[in-house]
């Protein structure tokens, strides 16, 4: 008997709910991804901001190639001089203030933030950790202790002590920010908060308050990062400059890797006392480390990061609708905000049933996700929109009827 993939899938591969998309695809391509019978869905999320290039670069999987036939795994991360993390480490810091000379390169953005974490408390002999409320750095232990919702941490709790949530906005809370502190973590643009880009004017007074009591500021740029809100990194916007920042999915282009970034100063805490004071087997793998770089070639060549606050603008006047209350976000990480997530719900299972892929937020299920390809034209945004608006009216129609 023929047993199908979605039955194994079911059968033997860890769920996360109860009810996966069951989505199946062959093959990806640019911003497509194309089922079985060949049929193209538009992915306008991008695996959830990874894809930024787009699916199948042909210069990513060139680099991905290469490096294979030369080597892949050979030592556990920071013993050998290999090429490809040279050369990646190399070409971050150079885009990169000088203060963020040093790249620590791990497995994903969680695994980042509790590297993250873990050199803060090094520095500084602090153990409190401040964060904002319905942010999400991951969902690691660590991690997992940054988020302040309990209906997603309260079943894994003893988690790490001495995390304290402060309000994203709320200048007047930025008095919890003590000399007992290690360290301040935050989003530039909050990610599943909604695409809320955090005010500059509070960015620069919470950069004051952990210079006067020596607290290391972390940005997780892990969503924002390699381009999408229109600047490499989103601290540019403003350029407030913190002393870790955390990077992840886009990074590698479509293959797995996170980086926490500080100055060598203190990055070498690491080292000593107690030596080989993070590790990790695969950090920095060789073949991943080349497709990232590959990957911000590629930015740097297509000159895709400057284009982006124009297609961010063309996807604002598009989306008009009487049912949308408001477009939130930076750049090509958009959000629409509707009544409900029932209605939210709704409208997205009728997109995906017309070839559109999207999503909403864990802490903002009313709004629909928006973070396509970089690469996408005007003329597929033009289409992605007529499909969220075609359905959005179908949805609306039976309410006024």
């Amino acid at each position: 008997m023929h047993i199908s993939n979605r039955e194994l899938f079911l059968q033997h591969q860890a769920q996360t709910t109860r009810f996966p998309l069951l989505l199946e695809f062959e093959r990806a391509e640019g911003i497509y991804l194309y089922d079985k019978n060949n049929r193209p869905y538009i992915d306008l999320i991008s695996g959830i901001s990874v894809s930024s290039l787009g699916h199948g670069n042909e210069q990513v999987k060139q680099a991905i190639k290469t490096q294979v036939d030369k080597y892949m795994h050979l030592m556990v991360y920071g013993e050998y001089v290999q090429a490809p993390q040279v050369r990646l480490a190399q070409k971050l810091t150079s885009l990169l203030p000088p203060s963020l000379n040093s790249v620590y390169f791990v497995n994903s953005g969680a695994e980042a933030t509790d590297g993250a974490l873990k050199l803060a408390k090094r520095v500084t002999k602090r153990t409190e950790i401040i964060a904002f409320k319905h942010a999400y750095h991951g969902s690691t232990h660590a991690a997992l202790s940054l988020n302040s919702d309990e209906e997603y941490k309260s079943a894994f709790r003893p988690l790490l002590p001495h995390v304290h949530f402060l309000t994203n906005g709320q200048f007047e809370e930025l008095e919890r920010i003590t000399s007992n502190t290690a360290c301040v973590i935050i989003e530039v643009v909050r990610g599943e908060a909604g695409y809320i880009a955090t005010d500059e004017t509070f960015l620069r007074a919470l950069r004051k308050k952990c210079d006067d009591h020596c607290v290391l500021l972390i940005f997780d740029e892990i969503q924002t990062g390699m381009g999408r809100t229109g600047k490499m990194f989103a601290f540019e916007h403003s350029g407030i400059i913190p002393d870790i920042l955390l990077l992840g999915k886009a990074l590698g282009a479509g293959m797995p890797i996170g980086a926490f970034i500080a100055s060598q100063q203190l990055m070498m805490t690491l080292a000593e006392h107690p030596i080989l004071g993070h590790i990790t087997t695969f950090g920095g793998h060789p073949v991943t480390c080349a497709a990232a770089l590959a990957g911000i070639e590629e930015l740097e060549a297509q000159s895709l990061i400057t284009d982006v606050y124009r297609k961010e603008v063309l996807f604002k006047q598009l989306l008009n609708h009487p049912a949308i209350k408001g477009v939130t976000g930076k750049g090509l990480m958009l959000a629409i905000e509707l009544d409900s997530f029932e209605q939210n719900k709704q409208l997205i299972d009728a997109c995906i049933t017309d070839g559109l892929i999207t999503d909403w937020f864990l802490f903002a299920t009313n709004k629909l996700r928006i973070a396509p390809p970089l690469i996408i034209n005007d003329d597929e945004i033009k289409r992605a929109c007529s499909i969220i608006l075609k359905n959005l009216t179908l949805l609306i129609k039976p309410l006024h009827g």
